[in-house]
């Protein structure tokens, strides 16, 4: 697509003084407008620093807008080679909300031939679930809560025999797209030989059959760092692979797990970094819906990281956090056009709107 930037001015909001949410989500000052145009490359858009973000002027929070004007100008200096993006799946680069249902996860999606063992994984999540987003539980005492609910839920789907027939026929039947925006951002970010690491609580093996199935391609550049699993000849499961990555527990100490999507969509031979050589890249762009997955770039030694959240539910109750942790805050599942122009911004070819 190609993209017309209008009025590109974030609404700020101070961290040093507290505000009512409902006055954050409808501020009348600073408004940020996008208008959508015809269809071109998504390269020689953002190059043109044209891309369009169709998020609403009330639905994006910058905390500290000079601190974020510093980061951006010191990660342009240094230029594409040291940078590199981080990015939860589910609810970060696919929707939290479609046709005004919850969209499923790469985890939630999965259904077995035997339905009392999707049962036992459904009450497992009734009850885990509200404890994940609970504002109020200890991070320490809620990461141990979420390794017992994976492991559980692993176990189930060993018991219950699931096959990657299975795997194939949920993803075809699952309420789950990807958020607009993000093929042009992989798209873009390719183009610029930028590495990006999709780091995610959920299962590898449907991530890959999720992009196979909506986005119909790969990207030399992606890689996915997740729970992977063994199958045996008949393509049953047997067993996962490694440490159980789960919401609170995602960082590059994990990179010994990162496989190239390409490596399975086929269509592309090389990956574009080594694992070891995403250590010297020391700019970083996260990209989040929740605080515990600041935690994804724990093991890179960063000099300058933008996190980017999307704060899709719960909002007047997380608003605060989430704009004290993350440097900019998209609200109401917003689409992903704001970290294209981000992007673009960074390395476009002039000199750009910082």
């Amino acid at each position: 697509m190609c993209h017309r930037l209008r009025n590109a001015t974030f609404i700020s909001a101070s961290l040093h003084h507290h505000h009512n949410s409902t006055s954050l989500l409808r501020s009348p000052n600073k408004t940020r407008v996008w208008y959508c145009t015809k269809s071109c490359g998504a390269a020689a858009a953002a190059e043109m620093g044209r891309f369009e973000c169709s998020t609403r002027s009330d639905d994006v929070i910058v905390g500290d807008s000079e601190l974020l004007k510093e980061k951006k100008s010191a990660i342009r200096n240094v230029g594409p080679e040291k940078f590199q993006v981080i990015a939860d799946f589910d609810a970060t680069l696919t929707r939290y909300w479609i046709n005004g249902q919850r969209g499923h996860s790469s985890h939630g999606l999965l259904k077995q031939e035997n339905v009392e063992y999707d049962l036992k994984r459904e009450r497992l999540y009734e009850y885990y679930h509200p404890l994940e987003y609970s504002p109020t539980i200890p991070i320490e005492q809620k990461a141990k809560l979420m390794e017992e609910w994976w492991e559980k839920s692993h176990g189930l789907l060993i018991e219950g025999g699931l096959t990657y027939n299975s795997i194939r026929k949920s993803v075809a039947d699952a309420t789950i797209a990807f958020r607009e925006g993000v093929v042009e951002l992989f798209e873009f970010l390719e183009e610029k030989n930028v590495p990006v690491l999709i780091f995610s609580a959920g299962i590898a093996d449907v991530i890959e059959e999720v992009m196979r199935q909506k986005l119909h391609r790969s990207f030399r550049n992606v890689k996915i760092v997740s729970n992977r699993m063994v199958f045996d000849d008949a393509g049953r499961l047997v067993s996962f692979k490694g440490k159980t990555i789960h919401t609170l527990n995602k960082n590059e100490h994990a990179l010994d797990m990162a496989a190239p999507v390409h490596d399975q969509l086929g269509g592309i031979d090389k990956s574009m970094d080594d694992n070891a050589a995403l250590k010297n890249r020391t700019n970083v762009l996260l990209l989040g819906d929740h605080i515990g997955d600041l935690g994804m770039s724990d093991g890179l030694n960063f000099t300058n990281r933008i996190a980017v959240g999307f704060l899709n539910d719960n909002i007047e109750k997380s608003l605060e956090k989430y704009q004290q942790a993350f440097d900019i805050v998209y609200l109401n599942d917003a689409p992903m056009w704001g970290a294209v122009e981000l992007v673009s911004q960074l390395f476009a070819s002039g000199d750009g709107d910082l």
